[in-house]
C-alpha cells in the first residue's frame, strides 16, 4: 500500500524530476498529469546519455551492436510490462500518429463495403483517423454513442451496433476528458462475438500510467501508447500489433521484411528510456509487494497505484476531517458523477458563474498546475452534449499526495464566495 506509507511516497517523489517545483515558475502542485506525466530522473539522464553517442544500429562495431542490445531489451521490458507474449513493438512519432498508421493499415486492408466502429467518447487520436480512413477506405463509420452522465462506454453499447460486417474495431482504454476507463476486454470480446476477424486497435495513452496493461487478457490487435504520459520523455511513441496484424500488408520499403512496420533509424534512447519506466514499476512493485517474478511486480505496482490513485480522488470528492470535499461545494459540478467507479486520477469539474480559463488561472496564481478543457475538436464530443463549454481538469498521479489534494480543496472552496 502506498496511502499509509509517507517513506515510500517520498521515495517515489525522489524519483520524478520536478515534483513540487516548475523551473520557470517556482514551487507548485503538478495536477496536469493527463496533459503529460513528470519526468523520471533515470529517463534524463539516460537521455542525456544516448544524446551523445554517435553510432546508428545495424553497424558492424561493438557501439552499434550495444544500441541493438539496447533496443532488443526495451522490447522485451514492454512485452513484460504489457504481459504481451506474442506480436511485436515498434515506435513511431507519436502514439497519435501510431494510432493513424495503424487505422490507416487496418482500413486500407479491410474488405470494400465492410464497416469501421468506434464510440463517441474517443479522442479525436483514433475518432479522427477511423473516419477519415474509413472515407477514403470507401467503408462505413459506425459511431456507438458514451453515456453522457458517466463518461463511459460499455460492451453493450457496442453489442447494439455490432453486425459481422464490421472490418476494424476503435476502442478508447481511458479518457482524458472524464477520467474513466473502459473495460477493454469486455468490449473485444463483444465485438469479436460478432466478428470474429475484427482487427481491434486500443488507444491506451491516457490509460497507461494509471494501471496494468494485459494485451494478453484483451484479444485485441494494436494498442498505442504515448511515453512522455508514462513518466518518459517527448518525441516518440510506442505501439504493440499482434502478429497477424504486422503480416497484414501495410507501408514498408520495397524489399523490407515483410513483418517490419518500423520507418528509418529510431532514436536508441526513446528504447532506453522506456526501459527505464518498466525498471521503476518493477522497484515499486518491490515496494508493495513480497511477488518474485518480474510480471508479478509488475502487477502488483498497478494495483497499488490504482488503489492509491483512487484514494486521492475519494478525498478531492468526499473531503476529509474537517475539509469539504467538491460533492459538498455546491459551486462545482463534478463529471461523471461522484460516485464513478470507472475514474482513473482524474477529476474534471465546473465552477458555477466563473468560466473554467479563468479558474485554471487563479489556481495557476496560487501555485497549483491545472488544465482547461475547451467544447473544441479535442473535447466538444464529451463537453457539448453536457451543454458546456468547458471545464476543468485536474488530473493526478501516484507522486501526489493528499496533502496537495487538500490544498486544492482550500482554494477552490473560496471560489464559492465569488460564484
Amino acid at each position: 500500500m502506498i496511502k499509509d506509507n509517507s517513506a515510500l511516497i517520498d521515495a517515489i517523489r525522489g524519483k520524478f524530476a520536478h515534483v513540487d517545483n516548475c523551473p520557470f515558475q517556482g514551487p507548485r502542485i503538478f495536477f496536469e498529469n493527463a496533459g503529460g506525466a513528470l519526468t523520471l530522473k533515470s529517463v534524463v539522464e539516460t537521455s542525456a546519455k544516448f544524446a551523445a553517442i554517435p553510432d546508428n544500429q545495424g553497424r558492424d562495431n561493438i557501439a552499434s551492436k550495444a544500441l541493438v542490445d539496447t533496443i532488443n531489451k526495451a522490447k522485451s521490458d514492454l512485452a513484460l510490462f504489457m504481459n504481451a507474449p506474442t506480436g511485436q513493438f515498434f515506435a513511431g512519432e507519436s502514439g497519435t500518429e501510431l494510432l493513424f498508421r495503424l487505422i490507416r493499415s487496418a482500413c486500407v486492408s479491410a474488405p470494400k463495403g465492410s464497416k469501421v466502429i468506434g464510440s463517441s467518447i474517443e479522442h479525436p487520436a483514433s475518432r479522427s483517423a477511423a473516419q477519415h480512413w474509413a472515407t477514403i477506405s470507401g467503408l462505413d463509420y459506425v459511431n456507438v454513442p458514451h453515456d453522457d452522465t458517466t463518461g463511459l462506454v460499455t460492451a453493450d453499447a457496442y453489442t447494439r451496433h455490432m453486425t459481422p460486417d464490421v472490418a476494424v474495431a476503435t476502442i478508447l482504454h481511458a479518457s482524458p476528458v472524464t477520467g474513466m476507463g473502459m473495460d477493454v476486454a469486455a468490449i473485444s470480446k463483444a465485438i469479436r462475438a460478432v466478428s470474429p476477424e475484427c482487427i481491434i486497435i486500443v488507444d491506451g495513452i491516457q490509460h497507461a500510467a494509471h494501471g496494468q496493461i494485459d494485451i494478453a487478457a484483451y484479444n485485441i490487435d494494436g494498442y498505442a501508447i504515448s511515453p512522455y504520459k508514462v513518466f518518459s520523455r517527448h518525441g516518440y511513441g510506442l505501439a504493440w500489433i499482434s502478429d497477424r496484424f504486422s503480416a497484414m500488408p501495410h507501408e514498408k520499403l520495397i524489399d523490407a521484411p515483410e513483418t517490419g512496420w518500423e520507418f528509418g533509424t529510431r532514436d536508441t534512447g526513446a528504447y532506453a528510456t522506456i526501459s527505464d519506466v518498466v525498471g521503476y514499476f518493477d522497484w515499486l512493485g518491490s515496494e508493495v509487494s513480497q511477488e518474485v517474478e518480474p510480471r508479478a511486480r509488475l502487477e502488483a505496482a498497478g494495483r497499488a497505484v490504482h488503489d492509491y490513485e483512487t484514494h486521492l480522488t475519494t478525498v478531492m470528492i468526499n473531503g476529509t476531517d474537517n475539509l469539504p470535499g467538491l460533492r459538498d461545494m455546491e459551486h462545482i459540478t463534478v463529471l461523471g458523477g461522484e460516485e464513478n467507479q470507472a475514474r482513473e486520477g482524474l477529476v474534471s469539474i465546473v465552477v458555477e458563474g466563473i468560466p473554467s480559463p479563468d479558474v485554471v488561472t487563479h489556481l495557476n496564481d496560487q501555485g497549483i498546475r491545472t488544465h482547461t478543457r475547451k467544447a473544441d475538436h479535442y473535447s466538444g464530443n464529451v463537453l457539448n452534449p453536457l451543454g458546456l463549454e468547458d471545464c476543468i481538469r485536474i488530473s493526478l498521479c501516484h507522486y501526489n499526495t493528499e496533502a496537495e489534494v487538500c490544498q486544492l480543496l482550500g482554494t477552490l472552496k473560496t471560489l464559492g464566495s465569488d460564484a
